[in-house]
């Protein structure tokens, strides 16, 4: 059902560009132009969003070796809840926090600041990325990316708007 809401969220933003281009421009050419831009921005979101949000959070990547509990703790979540295990990242930060990011459960990620590790017990913290976990196995994190570039694309009309008003676009109206 996730996969038809993706589907639906992303015919949503090129729909909503395309009409963007159609009012912008006036002709063919600005949808043309628009169909671009939407595609660009369906790809990067579908593709890259998961590594943009992890380096804007400044999540660091870490091994079994360097972070062993944390790993066990993912371990054990992913065991139980019949998925592959994602990639574990740590964010340097006393705010108590985690998420999770990705595509779909082979290319997911788990982010959790040092913070929570620091005042939840091993069941808390275990509780916490089972909660993480559902929402990749949902494919709840391929949702909130797509929202999220709908978001920026929103943005993106509104900049369009702004400049055009300023400049004299919209067909003269």
């Amino acid at each position: 059902m996730n996969t038809i809401k993706t589907f639906i969220l992303m015919l949503s933003l090129t729909l909503l560009l395309l009409l963007t281009g159609l009012i912008w421009t006036g002709d063919p050419a600005g949808v043309i132009i628009f169909l671009f831009i939407a595609l660009g921005i369906n790809f990067f979101a579908f593709w890259s969003s998961d590594r943009l949000v992890l380096k804007m959070s400044k999540a660091r990547l870490v091994e079994p070796h360097e972070a062993p509990e944390l790993h066990a703790i993912v371990d054990e979540e992913v065991y139980l809840a019949a998925i592959p295990k994602p990639k574990v990242f740590i964010m340097e930060s006393d705010s108590p926090n985690a998420f999770a990011t990705g595509r779909s459960k082979k290319h997911a990620s788990i982010a959790v600041t040092t913070g929570i590790q620091r005042i939840l017990n091993k069941n808390e913290l275990g509780g916490v990325i089972a909660h993480e976990l559902a929402h990749v196995g949902n494919r709840d994190t391929l949702i909130m990316t797509i929202v999220a570039a709908m978001a920026m694309a929103i943005g993106l009309i509104a900049m369009i708007a702004r400049f055009s008003m300023f400049f004299g676009r919209f067909g003269g109206r």
